[in-house]
């Protein structure tokens, strides 16, 4: 591997780096970024956790002009999620550039916030196709400074219907813009769109990334009435420390969160119909391990920030193998084992054998006898503090009034997640209700703001 040092990258940029701990390159990396840095276009095949996000991030802040007061990155996302989550890695990677301002645009929440944020115009944009559209229309969103364009989850985008919206978007930036696309896979509908977008890019594919071979699959046939029992068991005898149980719709999403709710599994359920609010609450509870198993439809196949996810369980088997692939992607990453299991109808045969056409035979397996009932609790609660990076709240203010005026140790305090307006700390259960008495009756930066507990111990 090669080193981040080795590589012509600004003083700010290898000072931030440092600051967050990366040193090699990984192989998409290495792969993408002296061509990226040269300003050719790209287009590569890049798993989830592969590093693709600090590759074109790193490329978009080494051409930002940030004296320029215009737009000059944009990169669109397919969801929410994964927005958020670029988001957060580049404003990390550029904290050391002066002024340089980044904004979430996404759809789902109220349009009036992000018009009165584009008053004072930003030099990268992360959002969503539609939101990003709706804005150009109301004349709100100019693209003409766009110097670099991601399409980061190529794929995902194109199979959620966002072509439309791609090409309208990309016909408002200037015909001399670097164009870097990024997708887990690369079926003709990716290869068109790079064709009509992109100008001779170099084309990367990184086989054997430490990801492959990483994930431990296996499948368990089971009958209809039998496959709540079934995950049950799954979970009590693997008992991982967090998981994933994959569902095909919102229905039985609802279904399979109440029935491991009622058998005192600390779980929560992510689906589509659910505004901002709930889902930015729901995915930081889950990371910050405040519930330990997150039951989802395929919306939370892609965005999701964890960095060490043991496992997950399709309850259903996905209608395709890219869905599946994408799926089982959010265990195994960063060269961790992880452990995907798939319970599987007898009518789901076919998919099944779909799956088994991508690579090895598939390893079919029993059920297990769980030797533990205790149900699966989550060792930390979260507590809500409605301030944030406006308040100029940071963690290490809230750390502070944790372990000094609260009296919690260090070891007690998890997660600390700082948005806009809100901050979200875990606490170990057993301090949950000191740390909510002394916040609530004492303050944090000499101010006092509203502390609330988020949840029952990560049931929902």
């Amino acid at each position: 591997m090669t080193e981040f040092a080795a590589i012509p990258l600004i003083d700010p940029l290898q000072h931030a780096l440092r600051e967050v701990g990366y040193s090699q390159m990984t192989p998409v990396q290495t792969a993408s970024l002296p061509a990226i840095l040269e300003g050719r276009d790209v287009v590569a095949q890049a798993r989830t956790g592969s590093g693709k996000t600090a590759a074109f991030a790193l490329g978009m802040l080494s051409a930002l002009d940030a004296t320029a007061i215009r737009l000059q990155g944009l990169v669109l996302c397919p969801t929410r999620e994964l927005a958020d989550q670029v988001s957060r890695e580049i404003r990390r990677l550029a904290r050391f550039i002066p002024n340089v301002k980044v904004l979430t645009l996404c759809g789902g929440v109220s349009v009036r916030p992000h018009l009165a944020s584009l008053v004072h115009v930003p030099h990268i944009v992360v959002g969503t196709p539609g939101r990003i559209l709706d804005l150009i229309r109301k004349k709100a969103l100019s693209l003409e400074g766009i110097r670099v364009l991601v399409l980061d989850e190529g794929d995902r985008m194109l199979d959620m219907g966002f072509a439309d919206d791609l090409h309208g978007i990309v016909d408002g930036t200037p015909a001399g813009r670097q164009t870097l696309l990024f997708s887990a896979t690369m079926p003709p509908s990716i290869r068109e769109i790079s064709r009509k977008l992109q100008r001779k890019p170099l084309d990367i594919t990184v086989p054997g990334e430490p990801d492959e071979g990483t994930i431990e699959q296996i499948f368990f046939r089971v009958e209809r009435e039998g496959k709540i029992d079934a995950l049950a068991a799954l979970l009590l005898h693997h008992r991982p420390d967090s998981a994933v149980v994959f569902c095909n719709t919102r229905q039985e999403v609802r279904a399979v969160a109440e029935e491991l709710a009622a058998r005192q599994f600390a779980v929560l359920a992510l689906h589509g119909e659910m505004d901002q609010r709930d889902r930015e609450e729901m995915l930081v509870r889950f990371a910050n391990r405040s519930c330990t198993v997150l039951v989802a439809s395929d919306v939370a196949a892609r965005g999701l920030d964890i960095s060490d996810l043991p496992m997950v369980v399709n309850f259903d088997i996905a209608a395709d193998a890219d869905t599946h692939l994408h799926r089982i992607g959010r265990t195994g990453r960063a060269g961790r084992h992880g452990v995907a299991l798939s319970l599987c109808l007898a009518r789901e045969s076919n998919r099944a054998e779909m799956i088994e056409r991508l690579g090895e035979p598939l390893r079919w397996e029993s059920l297990p006898s769980p030797s533990d009932n205790t149900a699966l609790a989550a060792p930390f609660i979260t507590l809500a503090v409605d301030a944030g990076r406006t308040d100029k709240l940071r963690p290490g203010d809230l750390l502070g009034a944790l372990t000094g005026d609260a009296g919690l140790p260090a070891a007690a305090v998890g997660k600390i997640d700082v948005f806009p307006t809100r901050t979200y700390v875990a606490i170990g259960c057993e301090w949950a209700d000191k740390a909510l008495r002394r916040l609530q009756g004492g303050k944090i930066k000499g101010r006092k703001f509203r502390i609330r507990r988020i949840g029952n111990s990560g049931n929902r």
